[in-house]
């Protein structure tokens, strides 16, 4: 996949950076249908700082992967920060990581549960000692495969600053 290919040097850039503090991190893909996690694990020696994730793309697939009571979601939308935070709390927690990077959005081509419109993202990071930062992507466009290409970069764009910001 070109889009793989594309985003490996970003990969190895936080791979370098997770290895180099001794930290490992758990995905919680969404809308981009397991692009972040694959993008992450075509370095070399990926368990050294992937824990590993999922791809929530159902309410039972939400109920596995975080393992929190429906009420935890009270009020929240998809695609939302608050939403994208819960999950990446609960995909670091409940696989042990330091990290946890979520992505929830809405990629085009049909209907989004929560009323998302197309082409609206949400990624979450959080840290270790209370790090927390969300940023929304808005691509306007109603291209599903484009739309899954952005979402997946900007998360793992906000991943690496992140790391960076808190080395």
């Amino acid at each position: 996949m070109k889009v793989l290919v594309d985003l490996h040097p970003q990969a190895l850039r936080i791979a370098e950076l997770l290895r180099s503090r001794g930290e490992k991190i758990a995905v919680a893909d969404g809308a981009t249908g397991g692009l972040i996690a694959a993008s992450l694990l075509t370095v070399p020696g990926a368990l050294d700082f992937f824990v590993g994730g999922g791809v929530v793309y159902s309410f039972r697939a939400r109920d596995v992967l975080f393992g929190l009571p429906r009420e935890a979601y009270k009020g929240m939308r998809g695609a939302s920060e608050e939403y994208a935070l819960l999950q990446a709390r609960a995909i670091r927690d409940n696989l042990h990581a330091d990290w946890g990077l979520a992505e929830s959005g809405s990629a085009g081509g049909s209907a989004h549960p929560s009323g998302a419109p197309a082409g609206q993202s949400v990624a979450a990071v959080v840290g270790p000692s209370g790090f927390e930062h969300t940023r929304l992507t808005q691509t306007g466009s109603e291209d599903r495969i484009a739309n899954m290409e952005a979402f997946a970069r900007a998360a793992l764009n906000a991943l690496e600053e992140a790391l960076q910001s808190e080395s």
